[in-house]
C-alpha cells in the first residue's frame, strides 16, 4: 500500500494521501510539515487503516468522495468531488472522479504532470473490480478520462511502482482491441 505526502516546499504545509497502515511511519514521513488535510482516493480499508491515528495526531480534515463515504462508512469532514481544487499551501491539487474500482474513486492531479491514481490504474492493468459491471465502468473511465492524459503524465498508484501513461496506453489499447469475456472482473492484466 502506497501512502503519499504532498508537501508545499514554500510553506511546509502538507497533505497525507491514503494513510493505509503504519501510522507512525506515515507521521514520520510528514515530520517537519504541518499536515492540514488527509485525502482518500477511495474508502477501502487498506487505504484507511491508519486514518484514525493520523487524524488524531494531526487534527487534519479528511476528504473523500461522498459515494465512498457512504459505501464504506468513513467519517469525513469534507466531500472530495470531481473537479474540486484542494489547496495545500501554495500547491493546488485537482480531484478527478474515476469510478469503477469503487463508486467514489478519485485521482488527484498535482497539476504538474503527476497524478496520484489510487487503485484506478497500475502498471499492466486496472484496479480490482468486484463485478463485470464495475469492470466495464473502469474500462469506460480509463478510455474517456485516464488515457486522455498526455503521454508524459506520471501516475502513482495505491500499490506498486509508478508508471507513465504513454508507456501504459499501448498495452491498454491492445487489450481493448482484443475484447474480453462479458463476465470479466477481479484482478485483470493487459496480457
Amino acid at each position: 500500500m502506497n501512502t503519499y505526502v504532498v508537501v508545499c516546499e514554500a510553506t511546509r504545509i502538507s497533505a497525507i494521501v491514503d494513510p493505509g497502515a503504519d501510522a507512525e511511519d506515515i507521521l514520520a514521513l510528514a515530520e517537519g510539515t504541518r499536515v492540514i488535510k488527509i485525502l482518500l482516493t477511495h474508502g477501502h480499508p487498506d487505504h484507511t487503516g491508519a486514518l484514525a491515528r493520523v487524524r488524531e495526531v494531526t487534527g487534519a480534515q479528511v476528504y473523500l468522495h461522498p459515494a465512498d463515504a457512504e459505501e464504506f462508512d468513513v467519517d469525513v469532514d469534507l466531500p472530495l468531488r470531481d473537479g474540486e481544487e484542494i489547496a495545500i499551501g501554495k500547491l493546488c491539487l485537482r480531484a478527478i472522479h474515476v469510478p469503477g474500482h469503487t463508486p467514489g474513486t478519485v485521482c488527484l492531479s498535482l497539476n504538474d504532470g503527476r497524478i496520484l491514481v489510487g487503485d484506478t490504474l497500475f502498471c499492466n492493468g486496472p484496479g480490482h473490480t468486484k463485478t463485470p459491471e464495475d469492470f466495464m465502468t473502469t474500462m469506460k473511465n480509463l478510455q474517456a478520462i485516464v488515457f486522455k492524459w498526455p503521454d508524459d503524465t506520471v501516475f502513482f498508484p495505491g500499490h506498486g511502482e509508478s508508471g507513465v501513461i504513454g508507456q501504459e496506453r499501448p498495452r491498454f489499447e491492445v487489450f481493448v482491441s482484443r475484447g474480453w469475456p462479458p463476465d470479466l472482473h477481479g484482478d485483470v492484466t493487459w496480457e
